[in-house]
């Protein structure tokens, strides 16, 4: 895959706006398109609809993102964020540029402390997918019509605001840390809030507090073997062999990634502050909301973890245990969808987690979240056989989101469809062909007839 460098800067910057960054990548792919020798290339027909971005905690832009997916043969990208929304613009408007399907969403932890009766539920002391919180999981919300994306960023405001005072109480508790350890303390508005993108709607996130950390470490020990021997000298964190290896190299272009992994595993649970149903709000408002706006409400299967793949999570055992139990609490929630990472899982637990999900009446959703420098946008396993429908949910996923902006009644899932009648099956399929007679240079004006199709009772 190629990396950032390989493109103008412009496209990456963080500090422009998104007019800017969509006017340089116009003037990119209209430059690439009269070489043969940088071309995007012949597409995979692979799918990603979990890329983070700046407006969380990313390397990338959605412009930038768009572009990587796109030049590493995807059909389709999406934009998710932690707690922001602030990327669905620049994401849709990224994505038609380069003429691969486009959809957004974002991803947010939400309580299941209460039950139904207002007593603490069966979940409540539970680890369900989220390492640092027993009784909280993350979820997703995908298929935002853009008609909804102010109404979204409006949801979301309060749950941000919460976790920046929460972020803010970590980071004293990380400067009382570097103190002990002889270390230039973290201005928290200069070295965290000034280098998100919060100011904007985005989120800021541990990431943010233990990338400033990071900074302060090499900033006082440089990049190299003596900087491993002094995290865990003064600051008691066990490096492995792997680790301190890739932070012996200075020329390591993901080193900040790299340590960022260390330190999300090793040092976070030292200064980590549980969230309040403020932050983590009831699953329920985030579901109903989702509905309210023709949005989509996912479960994020996580699994038991035997390994991570990106070197931040323990092995530890999530919701497998319980998960018969927990799927029709989710029903009962009003979920709609799963969302999942086969590369993530094992066999065993994807057939189990499809099984469950026909049984349930629930959309199979995938997407690799992306939100380092060193992770691939490639998922070849949806190309294998038994995954191959994830490529259809995926089109259904843009066919619904666009068509649901022209009118949010032909939602997928909206009882007011005239497909509605249809099984889950013969409507993801219908939409399934809808997202794949798109325009995707200009979906929403493609949108509009097939919307007018729907209201006809047309299922093609």
């Amino acid at each position: 895959m190629r990396t950032v460098k390989d493109y103008p800067k412009a496209i990456n910057d963080p500090g422009a706006d998104r007019v800017g960054r969509l006017a340089a990548l116009r003037s990119w792919e209209a430059g690439t398109r009269k070489s043969a020798a940088f071309s995007g290339g012949r597409s995979s027909g692979e799918i990603n609809n979990h890329i983070h971005t700046i407006y969380s905690f990313s390397p990338y832009t959605p412009a930038m993102a768009a572009l990587l997916a796109r030049d590493a043969g995807l059909a389709a990208a999406g934009s998710v964020d932690h707690d922001s929304i602030a990327a669905a613009e620049e994401m849709i408007e990224a994505c038609a540029t380069l003429g691969i399907g486009g959809c957004t969403g974002f991803e947010v932890r939400v309580s299941f402390k209460t039950g139904a009766d207002g007593r603490p539920g069966p979940f409540a002391g539970k680890k369900i997918n989220n390492p640092d919180s027993a009784g909280f999981a993350y979820m997703t919300v995908q298929g935002i019509p853009r008609p909804a994306i102010q109404a979204a960023a409006d949801f979301l405001k309060p749950v941000r605001e919460e976790r920046l005072k929460r972020t803010r109480e970590m980071a004293f508790a990380a400067n009382a840390a570097l103190w002990e350890a002889g270390l230039a303390e973290i201005d928290f508005e200069k070295d965290i809030c000034g280098k998100s993108k919060y100011a904007e709607g985005g989120e800021i996130t541990e990431r943010h507090l233990l990338a400033a950390l990071a900074e302060k470490c090499i900033l006082k020990y440089g990049k190299g073997p003596e900087l491993a021997e002094a995290l865990k000298a003064k600051l008691g964190i066990a490096v492995s062999p792997k680790i301190a290896a890739l932070l012996a190299d200075a020329a390591n272009p993901h080193y900040l990634y790299d340590i960022l992994g260390l330190l999300k595993s090793e040092f976070l649970p030292k200064i980590f502050i549980q969230p309040d149903e403020k932050e983590c709000i009831p699953a329920e408002r985030v579901t109903a909301f989702a509905q309210s706006i023709a949005a989509i409400p996912a479960y994020a299967y996580l699994g038991d973890v035997k390994e991570s793949p990106t070197g931040d999570k323990r092995a530890e055992k999530f919701e497998d245990d319980f998960i018969g139990e927990f799927f029709a609490e989710l029903s009962r929630l009003g979920y709609k969808a799963v969302t999942y990472m086969p590369p993530r899982n094992t066999p065993e637990q994807l057939a189990k987690l499809r099984r469950l999900s026909a049984e349930w009446g629930f959309m199979e959703i995938s997407g690799v979240d992306i939100n380092s420098s060193r992770q691939s946008f490639n998922c070849p396993e949806v190309l294998r056989d038994e995954f191959r429908h994830l490529i259809d949910t995926t089109w259904a996923l843009i066919a619904h989101e666009r068509i649901a902006s022209i009118d949010k009644r032909c939602g997928l899932f909206s009882p007011e469809n005239p497909l509605a009648g249809l099984s889950l099956a013969g409507r993801l399929a219908s939409y399934a062909a809808f997202g794949k007679r798109l325009d995707l240079s200009d979906p929403e004006d493609s949108a509009a007839g097939i919307a007018h199709e729907i209201e006809k009772g047309r299922i093609r």
